[in-house]
C-alpha cells in the first residue's frame, strides 16, 4: 500500500499552527462529552428532539427500523435515549455549549461529537443511515466553535479533532464464550465503516483524524487502513493521531498488548501523536505513558479518567488531584497533549491547563538528539 505520510498536507497552514504550538508549549485536549451531556438529564424526547419525535427520521422516505406504520416503543426497539452522538443534530446548542466551556477552560484540540458515529455503532439505534452526516455535522459544529474563540484570540489556535471510536464490536474477539472463533465484525466491515466516517469528518471541517480508545489493536489497524485509503483518494492528508485503552491495572490492552507493543503494532502509520486515555486514572496510567514516551520518537498524549469509577458509576477525582498528578507527567518530560476522559470537566481541564503551563513540552528523539550534538 501507498504511504500516506508522502502525501502532501491538506490544510498545510493548519498544520504549520499546530506544530509551532506543540513545539512552544503542552497543548490541551478537551474533557468528557459524556459527563457533561448527563449535566442536562435529557429524556428520551430530547434525545429524538423535533426530526425524530415520531420515532422515525423525518428526513428520510423510510424509518430507520424499517417497520412501517409505527412510532419506536411499540416493538421496534429504536429507542434513541443515550445515543450521545445524535444530539449533534438534535440539540447541536448543547454540544455547542458544551465544546465552548472547554474552549474557555483553555482546551487548544476540541474532540467531535462523533465517538460512535460508525455504521457499527450505530446499529445499535437503527440509525446506519446518519454515519457520515454525523461525522460532518460533528466537525462543522466543533469546528464553528473553535472559530469563534479562535477570532478572539488569533495568536492562540484551536484545533478540532476528528473522533473515531473504537465502535461496539471487535475484530480479535469472540462476544461468544462458548465460540471463541466467532467474530461479530470484520476488518472489511470495520474498514468500509471507519471510511464514510473520516470522508464525514474532513468534509465537515476538521484540522486533526484521530482513532481513539483503542481496546483492540485490529480495530485500529483497520481505521488507519480506511483513513489511508480515503488520505490516497484525495491525495492529501491531515494529521493523524492515535490514543488506545489500558483496559485494567494488568497494563493491556483488551485484546492483550502492553503500551510499547500497541506502539509497534501501530508505528508503521507515522502519527503525530500516540497516546492513551480512558479506562484509569492517572496515577495508574503514569507507568504506561512512560513506555510510550520512552518508544516513540512522536508526540505523546495522555487524557486519563477522573480516577477509578465509584461505586455508583461515577468520578470522584477533583480538578485539584488530578492536575496535581497530570503536572508530574509534565515535570517527568513525558507529555506533549494532554487533557481529560471519563469524569472530568471544564474545570478538571481549566486546572490542568494552569498545572502544565509554564512548563516545556516533550522534546521529541530527534530534537535531544539534535541539542546533544
Amino acid at each position: 500500500m501507498p504511504d500516506f505520510t508522502a502525501l502532501p498536507w491538506l490544510k498545510p497552514d493548519r498544520v504549520a499552527k499546530l506544530d509551532a504550538a506543540l513545539a512552544e508549549r503542552i497543548l490541551i485536549i478537551d474533557g468528557a462529552m459524556g459527563t457533561m451531556i448527563q449535566r442536562h438529564a435529557l429524556d428520551e424526547a430530547a434525545y429524538r428532539g423535533e426530526r425524530f419525535r415520531h420515532g422515525l427520521d423525518a428526513l428520510q422516505s423510510q424509518p430507520p427500523c424499517g417497520h412501517e406504520g409505527h412510532a419506536h416503543g411499540e416493538g421496534c426497539g429504536c429507542d434513541l435515549k443515550g445515543n450521545n452522538d445524535l444530539l449533534t443534530l438534535t440539540q447541536p446548542q448543547i454540544i455547542a455549549d458544551i465544546h465552548t466551556s472547554y474552549l474557555e477552560a483553555g482546551a487548544d484540540l476540541i474532540e467531535t461529537n462523533t465517538f460512535n458515529s460508525t455504521t457499527l455503532s450505530q446499529a445499535d439505534y437503527k440509525l446506519e443511515h446518519l454515519a457520515r452526516e454525523l461525522n460532518f455535522e460533528g466537525a462543522q459544529l466543533a469546528r464553528a466553535c473553535c472559530d469563534a474563540i479562535e477570532a478572539q484570540t488569533p495568536d492562540k489556535p484551536r484545533f478540532v479533532v476528528g473522533i473515531l471510536g473504537p465502535t461496539s464490536r471487535t475484530a480479535s474477539i469472540s462476544p461468544d464464550v462458548n465460540n471463541p472463533g466467532f467474530r461479530a465484525t470484520s476488518f472489511e466491515e470495520l474498514a468500509a465503516a471507519y471510511r464514510e466516517a473520516t470522508e464525514g469528518l474532513i468534509d465537515g471541517g476538521a484540522d486533526i483524524i484521530m482513532v481513539e480508545t483503542v481496546f483492540d489493536t485490529l480495530n485500529a489497524k483497520a481505521a488507519v487502513f480506511a483513513v489511508d485509503e480515503v488520505f490516497q483518494q484525495r491525495g492529501a492528508r491531515l494529521p493523524l493521531m492515535i490514543s488506545g485503552t489500558i483496559t485494567d491495572r494488568s497494563g493491556r490492552t483488551l485484546s492483550g498488548q502492553t503500551a510499547e507493543a500497541f506502539w509497534y503494532s501501530l508505528a508503521h502509520s507515522r502519527p503525530h501523536a500516540i497516546g492513551l486515555n480512558c479506562a484509569l486514572g492517572a496515577k495508574d496510567l503514569r507507568a504506561h505513558v512512560d513506555i510510550l514516551a520512552q518508544v516513540a520518537p512522536t508526540h505523546v498524549s495522555a487524557h486519563p479518567n477522573a480516577g477509578l469509577p465509584n461505586a455508583f458509576g461515577g468520578y470522584d477525582e477533583t480538578p485539584e488531584e488530578m492536575a496535581g498528578t497530570l503536572r508530574e507527567f509534565a515535570e517527568a518530560g513525558l507529555l506533549n497533549i494532554v487533557g481529560g476522559c471519563c469524569g472530568t470537566t471544564p474545570e478538571h481541564i481549566a486546572a490542568i491547563a494552569q498545572a502544565v503551563s509554564a512548563i516545556p513540552p516533550r522534546a521529541l528523539p530527534s530534537q535531544t538528539t539534535e541539542a546533544a550534538a
